[in-house]
């Protein structure tokens, strides 16, 4: 290998530098205090587990499952998971590890690993940050997921020109089991539906047991008034579509009472990730750019895999993203050489005050420190700032 092959890194991952760092950790700890002062406990989760635990091989975790690296535990002779998502480390803890009866929030922040980008021109090392809430099956607790996840946007980043989509996947899961379809029709739908290719769509649902109503989802898709007008009579009867159709009217109603001036879209086919999702999922969005600032859903019964089946609901964000084209302008204040008590003392005080001092080594002068933008200078018995 030569020289120049040494300092490559794989596609998909890259270094983050000073002045964009800067940026990441700012927003890193505002979204922290922001989660912490409602009430949502800060945990912290290895980066490597055992693959049981990070994902199982049921269907519900295939796509999680297909994006965790893979390693073999040198002491146990197990296969190990680096963690590809933060979400069934936190359901593991909320299961058996801090197993709190009642209502239970936690946040996190971290590096996860990914066999490969999720979205185009994303890392496969994202910075992920998110808040869950464990113990409650309402409205009203994923209303509180939608509003903190838009609070924590609005303070870290922007909701300027932003767009909220809401979903829920029980409308699509209670169509497929009155219809009684098979698992790759399911499947079918489910690509159509994503691709939203309504011809295809058409063709597809023409011999299709309540293909009418099929068709209809994918059709009048972020219109409920119109949806509901070409839905048939029995699939609108269905207890479990009823439900959940009333659960995202009130949903809606509800965040736009919380945030008037936002956005606000229906799409009751988004269906990624639907075998996991259990309910609600939303995701909100900023012009030009094509992956969400964050996303998130109900997951009920996701603990079942560690022995305890709660209510769940919660969001994720990368802040990679959301720091995206930013970059912070860093300001160093440069001190002479010296172990004089009033420069140490001067030095002490301009740290306190958050200022980056660097203090001159050896027989360097201030051409050796090329980011300097201010200096520490003695006048009159006072050590004052100036800037260069």
């Amino acid at each position: 290998m030569t020289i120049s092959e040494t300092w490559l890194l794989p596609d998909g991952v890259a270094d983050v530098l000073p002045e964009q760092a800067q940026v990441i950790e700012k927003l890193r700890r505002e979204a922290l205090d922001f989660l912490a002062v409602r009430g949502y406990q800060l945990v912290y989760t290895p980066f490597i587990e055992y693959i049981e635990s990070l994902s199982s091989l049921s269907e519900s975790n295939q796509d999680l499952d297909l994006v965790t690296f893979k390693v073999i535990d040198q002491l146990s002779g197990r296969l190990l998971g680096v963690r590809a998502d933060m979400t069934p480390q936190v359901a593991r803890i909320d299961a058996h590890v801090r197993p709190v009866e009642g209502v239970a929030r936690y946040c996190y922040s971290g590096t996860v690993l990914h066999t490969k980008p999720q979205n185009f021109n994303a890392t496969r090392a994202p910075l992920q940050l998110g808040a869950e809430l464990y113990g409650h099956d309402s409205i009203e607790a994923d209303v509180e997921m939608v509003d903190v996840m838009l609070g924590l946007i609005e303070n870290i980043y922007t909701l300027q020109g932003a767009h909220l989509d809401l979903g829920h996947v029980g409308l699509f899961r209670s169509l497929v089991k009155c219809a009684g379809l098979s698992k790759n029709e399911e499947h079918e739908l489910s690509d159509l539906y994503q691709r939203k290719a309504l011809p295809e769509l058409a063709e597809f649902t023409q011999n299709l047991n309540m293909g009418s109503d099929f068709y209809a989802l994918g059709r009048y898709s972020s219109d409920l008034e119109a949806l509901q007008a070409n839905l048939s009579a029995n699939i609108l009867q269905d207890v479990e579509f009823k439900s959940a159709l009333d659960a995202l009217k009130t949903t809606l109603a509800q965040i736009k009472g919380r945030w008037p001036n936002l956005n606000i879209g229906i799409d009751v086919v988004e269906l990624r990730s639907y075998h996991y999702h259990t309910g609600l999922m939303y995701a909100v969005y900023a012009p030009n750019r094509a992956a969400p600032l964050a996303q998130g859903g109900r997951y009920d019964g996701i603990g079942e895999h560690f022995g305890r089946a709660r209510p769940a609901t919660g969001f994720s964000c990368d802040l990679y993203a959301l720091g995206a084209n930013q970059f912070a302008e860093i300001e160093t204040v440069v001190a002479p050489k010296g172990s004089e008590q009033d420069l140490l003392l001067a030095i002490s005080n301009a740290r306190a005050q958050g200022l980056r001092v660097v203090q001159l080594l050896g027989n360097d002068d201030l051409s050796s420190i090329p980011y300097a933008t201010h200096q520490l200078v003695s006048q009159n018995g006072q050590w004052n700032i100036e800037k260069i």
